[in-house]
């Protein structure tokens, strides 16, 4: 008996019996007050989701996804990715090394350092085209939609795990705004907002931004600083016209400047080991900009509607910092002696640091038809394309004691940082996809939706690390500088489900879905330097992946939609997915392949909203994952790298009125992460971690005054550890005070 169906037996078993009492239920109004499964909105609507490329009730939407609405956002602190991801049942997000490295992990379908994303992420109707992109400040946000399982048939390439659509606020035809202020203890300051309103009688704008500044939260003990202090501006524009009754442009511009700090690892065997200090000699830089502009044109017909969406992305990143063994000079690896006090060393007298540069610009247009929202045939069609140039260098350098310099295309020829080790590749790819969707509402209570999508990757990867730096490994072949290399990945991408809703109260649906993320280069040799290392499964071509998904699930109201219950469970096959590996012998993050991973699991969410001014919420996830083919057969068996057994959230929030004029907020939310496991080998897990965050504030009718907690209890954890017992320190308490005025 599989482990899904011992798993899932109670728990259809306990839906079975729900479904009959939602059946037997009174059904209410479509208008009558719904949830989003994070919190009600305050006009009494039940939320609308988009994630299917149509609009949608979200209770009666045949997918698993979590929303939050804009109170939910603002009553629950949601200002960044991390924030939403630990209100999702089945969904993690690891942050380590650097700002442009945190990986998304739904439903055991991971991402790893430099790989193409494991999820379709949607801003305004635009997908962002690098997973280096995610990881911003979130403000002015109206929507967030956590969509889980393969979306490839709606948003293509790498949608491989699920798709997050925001939708940010958009320009209003009366002037508004707000602002919102506070300081923590990093010490830090922060301030976000937005202003909107009319420009014309048919042209409106919206400005919105954000700025934070602080010190930092982990001490560094060597050099007596904080190791993560972060400045950071974040700005957005959008510009709307109704250039006729039905046409519609919306211009949209962003930008994001980000200054810290990277690379401040441990070096330990176990992962649960907080015990050692950051002390890192050399505090390095992380200094990313991101700008992006786009256009969406919607022209609305009584026949059909066609929307055309051009965006334009740059992407620039530079890493500094210490290389391993992230030691002061005097005791690291390479400097200290064999019989040092400090442990065995190679005795070199010299330590090393490195750099790491990615310069990331990308084109894309998508063009799509799609059919009038009133009618019981739905369909769309359309075709998408993207153009990346993508250039990368890594190196080691030797560390002299007089800092870390930053390496951009060039190996260093500073005296006080040579270069040690230099690899550097550009990418030139080109991708295009076709895709159709058709729905058939056959009755009130059947429906059937199938989509289809092609997808088309050519890469052509450029040699352009200089000769004197190439690896060479006897016995293997030779790169050369200019060497160009081509290869093309591709897939058909099917999804097909079929929804059932008996009455207003109950939504049963099922289906099967296939995800497909592209392949791609190494840096040139590291196959050749992972094979001397011993290390398998790792080449200077990563394969691509595919993810074959067959879920069922259901959505009940109860008790006069005081209570809303979703259920879920899903069997999925994943071939080729990624596994990281870091080779310290040139300084090089690398992906390899696990040949085939089986993946079971199941959720459940509920919400509970007893008053207007109260409700709980509750979720768990659990999720089973096999290797079931590996070069090395000794891991057949494990479990696959980045995979967290389960998770469980429970909250409450309390809104009571003080008075005709003035609110109090309460609320606090609970966050268990199960055991996890990071490597193939399965050499170490980590132990469950628990995380409570609060809030407790007053609100009059447009201001408010807050206090606040994340990892209210100081939980001690490592956020990830890789291959070579590498372990990024996750951030302790953070508290502080903030208010917020709306115009």
């Amino acid at each position: 008996m599989s482990t899904l169906r011992r798993v899932s037996r109670p728990v259809v078993s306990a839906l079975a019996l729900a479904t009959s009492l939602a059946m037997a239920a009174p059904a209410l109004a479509q208008d009558e007050a719904g949830t989003d499964n994070s919190e009600e909105e305050t006009n009494g609507n039940t939320i609308v989701v988009t994630g299917l490329r149509r609009a949608n009730e979200l209770q009666d939407t045949p997918v698993a996804i979590t929303a939050f609405g804009a109170q939910a956002i603002e009553h629950a602190r949601i200002i960044r990715p991390a924030d939403f991801v630990n209100l999702t049942p089945n969904v993690n997000l690891v942050e380590t090394q650097n700002a442009g490295n945190a990986f998304v992990i739904i439903r055991g379908i991971t991402q790893a350092r430099n790989s193409e994303p494991s999820v379709a992420v949607v801003v305004d109707g635009v997908l962002q085209v690098n997973p280096a992109q995610f990881n911003q400040q979130l403000f002015d946000i109206e929507q967030i939609e956590v969509m889980k399982g393969p979306q490839g048939a709606l948003y293509g390439r790498n949608a491989i795990g699920g798709a997050i659509i925001v939708t940010t606020r958009e320009p209003s035809d009366q002037l508004e705004g707000s602002v919102t202020a506070g300081i923590d203890n990093g010490f830090g300051y922060y301030m976000r907002g937005g202003v909107s309103g009319p420009l014309s009688d048919n042209a409106a704008f919206r400005l919105s931004g954000s700025w934070q500044d602080t010190d930092g939260y982990i001490d560094n003990e060597f050099l007596g600083e904080e190791a993560d202090p972060v400045e950071n501006l974040s700005l957005r524009g959008r510009l709307l016209f109704d250039l006729a009754d039905n046409v519609e442009l919306d211009l949209r511009a962003s930008m994001d400047q980000l200054r810290t700090q990277a690379l401040y690892f441990n070096i330990v065997e176990d992962v649960n080991d907080t015990s050692l200090p950051v002390r890192v000699n050399n505090a390095g830089q992380n200094d990313r900009d991101i700008y992006n502009v786009s256009a969406k044109l919607t022209v609305e017909t009584d026949a059909f509607t066609v929307t055309s969406v051009t965006s334009y992305d740059t992407l620039e990143e530079i890493l500094t910092g210490d290389a391993f063994d992230f030691l002061p000079i005097e005791e690291s690896f390479f400097f200290r002696p064999p019989d040092s006090p400090f442990g065995f060393g190679l005795g070199l007298g010299i330590d090393l640091n490195q750099s790491q540069y990615l310069d990331v610009e990308a084109f894309s247009q998508e063009v799509r038809f799609e059919s009038p929202a009133d009618q019981d045939l739905f369909w769309m069609f359309g075709g998408y394309l993207i153009a990346t140039d993508r250039y990368i260098s890594t190196g080691n350098m030797v560390d002299l004691g007089e800092g870390v310099f930053p390496v951009y295309r060039e190996p260093s020829t500073n005296p006080l940082n040579p270069q040690s080790t230099f690899l550097a590749d550009s990418q030139d790819n080109f991708a295009w996809a076709l895709f159709g969707n058709v729905g058939y509402q056959f009755s009130d209570a059947f429906r059937v939706d199938a989509s289809l999508r092609y997808d088309h990757d050519k890469r052509e990867q450029t040699t352009l690390t200089p000769t004197a730096f190439l690896p060479n490994i006897p016995g293997f072949p030779q790169g050369a500088t200019g060497e160009v290399r081509e290869i093309s990945f591709d897939d058909w991408q099917p999804k097909v489900t079929l929804t059932f809703t008996p009455t207003s109260n109950v939504t049963l649906y099922g289906g099967y879905s296939r995800g497909f993320r592209s392949g791609g280069f190494n840096q040139t040799g590291v196959g050749a330097v992972a094979f001397d290392n011993g290390i398998v499964g790792v080449e200077d071509i990563y394969e691509a992946e595919t993810a074959d998904t067959f879920e069922i699930g259901t959505k009940l109201q109860l008790l006069d939609r005081m209570l809303s219950l979703n259920a879920a469970a899903y069997h999925t096959t994943s071939k080729n997915s990624y596994f990281f590996v870091f080779l310290a012998a040139n300084s090089t993050q690398n992906l390899g392949n696990v040949g085939e991973v089986e993946i079971q699991g199941v959720e459940l969410e509920a919400l509970l909203r007893p008053s207007s001014d109260f409700q709980i919420n509750a979720a768990w996830g659990l999720t089973f994952s096999d290797i079931k083919e590996f070069p090395d057969p000794s891991v057949i068996g494990n479990e696959a790298p980045l995979i967290s057994r389960s998770t469980l959230n429970v909250g409450a929030q309390y809104n009571p009125a003080l008075t005709e004029d003035l609110d109090a907020l309460l609320r606090v939310d609970y966050r268990r992460t199960g055991r996890t496991w990071w490597d193939v080998p399965n050499s170490t897990v980590r132990d469950p971690i628990h995380l409570v965050n609060a809030r407790i504030g007053v609100e009059g009718e447009n201001w408010g005054l807050y206090g606040f907690a994340t990892n209210l209890f100081d939980e001690e954890y490592n956020a990830e550890f890789s291959p070579g017992g590498f372990v990024f320190k996750a951030r302790p308490r953070i508290y502080g005070v903030e208010a917020s005025y709306r115009f």
